[in-house]
């Protein structure tokens, strides 16, 4: 059962895992808009699932969760230390296509407004 310190406290996991996503300097990372849409803390802290979109990078989202899942073992100890908490989640990262399917909806919603105003002349 999720309480509003659980909330609270996965809101505060997510604003130190920007930052420290933010501070990483691998060249997998950096490059194109990455962006923590989302994260799912078990009750027990156990684990965190974070999804994260990746947009305007070549090669897509894939060797960019690739890398931060590489990495998680140095993120878990950095928000361990900055929040004082004992026991840090173990975060799996995964990719969002969330933002990315509605920037296609968006195109496609676009291309059939200019194809209907062709149609009307």
């Amino acid at each position: 059962m999720p309480t509003k310190n659980h909330g609270r406290m996965a809101q505060d996991m997510k604003r130190e895992l920007i930052a420290i996503i933010g501070e990483m300097k691998d060249p997998r990372i950096t490059g194109g808009l990455l962006t923590v849409t989302r994260l799912d803390v078990t009750p027990d802290l156990d684990q965190a699932k974070v999804y994260i979109s990746v947009m305007g990078r070549e090669g897509g989202p894939a060797p960019v969760v690739k890398a931060l899942n590489k990495a998680s073992g140095h993120v878990r100890t950095e928000v361990s230390r900055r929040m004082h908490i004992r026991k840090a989640p173990r975060f799996v990262f995964v990719s969002d296509e969330g933002a990315a399917y509605a920037a296609h909806i968006n195109k496609l919603l676009g291309e059939l407004a200019v194809a209907e105003d062709d149609d009307a002349e």
